[in-house]
């Protein structure tokens, strides 16, 4: 069935085409007559299936003759890059249509964004802790409000966004179109649906969580002190021309982006630390074919948008099976083809166990000819915390078991330290080091960071 059978506005059908997009995918075969005929929309939606598309195209066909001068939709997403990333292809699709469109989220400056919501711009695509610190300033009203989306919601479930949409919702008519779209349905996220959601079409809910059909899967079994060498190895072949490669934290990501660069492979990173120019740059650079290999943390899986991106490496086994579906899920996007390889060292092979029953089958084993798996590695790649942080302090770290007890009082001593003295929660404000594993540094906004998953984080911006 191609777009025209869709009946939508003659305008979005000439953007489609020059897009080169002729026929739906799946999910917005599915998602866009409901959406069209002013259905809620409760619809279980991979990374990649094209369902951006499946709830902006019914947004803008019915916004394309309403009167302008007040936000009509509000798109609600857990993330800076992906909140781009939906403005990108809002404008995209309504580039032959009067509709407007603007980005609210942190990490930038606040003055655009209250320009945006003053004059009223049709399409708001938003991350929720901004857009509460927005709602506190009399400008930021929203009573004409008709469309709303939650997109990537087990994700702001994830990041602990759910007390901020239902803030959120407090300052939305309550009569309006909603469209719900989630890759999985947690039970918070159906009871979500049941307080947001009126009698809703339900799209793809029975549907189990997998890679697309056009990627091609395999492991590589290495000891973890190798996997460097192995990324490098790999690269040189010549068979991988760009990647883009997920690690478990941020120090791993920014040590194993510095080894790259020294290695002369052009890289980036991407992760909570970076500030929002940084994350902007290496994306644009990574996109534009600038940099060779990209280097991100989760943060990044649900929000990179790469047209034809060949290969996802998987160079930590990620602990969440979802996690594995959804990092895999940047490449072979829109039902095209691509290539998702996982290093897996001997303790990270309980978690492949956990993702291979979800994705149904085992993966096939991959051995690199010529690659060396008993070599001594060139350097320590992972620096354990105690030293990192050791060495932010300027002292040398403590051998493990050397420690003598301080006597009471005695500064260093829980409850003994002396005001000022360098304990957490004084010299950083109440916050680990960057350098450090424990808390987060303080940002200047969020909506994306990166944090364990049982963590709770405080509002994103």
């Amino acid at each position: 069935m191609p777009f025209t059978q869709l009946e939508l506005h003659p305008d979005l059908l000439s953007g489609l085409k020059e897009l080169g997009f002729v026929k739906p995918t799946p999910i917005q075969a599915d998602a866009i007559p409901p959406g069209l005929a002013g259905r809620d929309v409760l619809a279980c939606a991979m990374t990649g299936s094209g369902k951006t598309a499946a709830f902006l195209l019914p947004i803008l066909h019915k916004l394309i003759g309403r009167p302008r001068g007040a936000t009509r939709a509000l798109v609600l997403t857990p993330t800076r890059e992906l909140a781009a990333q939906i403005l990108e292809d809002c404008n995209d699709l309504a580039q032959h249509t009067p509709v407007t469109a603007a980005a609210v989220f942190g990490g930038v400056g606040m003055g655009p964004q209250e320009h945006a919501l003053r004059s009223g711009v049709d399409v708001i695509v938003a991350t929720p802790g901004r857009l509460l610190d927005h709602f506190t300033k009399p400008y930021a009203r929203m009573a004409s409000l008709e469309f709303l989306v939650l997109d990537e919601a087990d994700r702001m479930l994830d990041m602990g966004f759910l007390p901020d949409i239902r803030r959120v919702l407090k300052h939305l008519p309550a009569r309006r179109q909603t469209l719900f779209f989630s890759a999985t349905m947690p039970k918070e996220i159906v009871s979500l649906t049941r307080e947001m959601l009126k009698d809703p079409a339900r799209i793809n809910l029975e549907r189990a969580s997998a890679p697309a059909v056009g990627i091609t899967q395999a492991v590589y079994p290495v000891a973890q002190k190798l996997k460097p060498a192995l990324l490098l190895a790999i690269l040189r072949r010549g068979d991988m021309q760009e990647a883009l490669v997920f690690t478990r934290t941020k120090h791993r990501a920014d040590r194993l982006q510095k080894q790259l660069e020294r290695e002369g492979i052009r890289s980036a990173r991407i992760h909570g630390n970076r500030s929002q120019g940084q994350r902007t740059e290496a994306l644009a650079g990574f996109k534009s074919g600038k940099y060779r290999v990209l280097v991100a943390t989760d943060i990044a899986a649900r929000g990179i948008d790469v047209e034809q991106l060949g290969h996802v490496v998987n160079f930590d086994v990620p602990k969440a099976p979802d996690d594995y579906i959804h990092r895999v899920g940047r490449t072979g996007r829109m039902e095209a083809i691509g290539e998702a390889f996982t290093f897996v060292s001997p303790d990270e092979e309980s978690d492949l166990r956990a993702i291979e029953r979800v994705v149904g089958k085992a993966l096939p084993r991959v051995t690199v000819p010529d690659f060396d798996y008993h070599a001594a590695p060139a350097e320590r790649f992972e620096v354990p915390i105690s030293e990192r942080l050791a060495a932010m302090h300027g002292r040398k770290p403590m051998p493990r078991g050397r420690g003598k007890p301080k006597p009471r009082g005695a500064p260093g001593h829980r409850g003994g330290r002396p005001s000022g003295g360098p304990g957490r929660g004084h010299a950083h404000g109440g916050h680990a080091s960057p350098a450090g594993g424990g808390s987060s540094p303080p940002r200047a906004g969020g909506g994306m960071w990166d944090r364990g998953r049982r963590s709770r984080p405080r509002r994103g911006r």
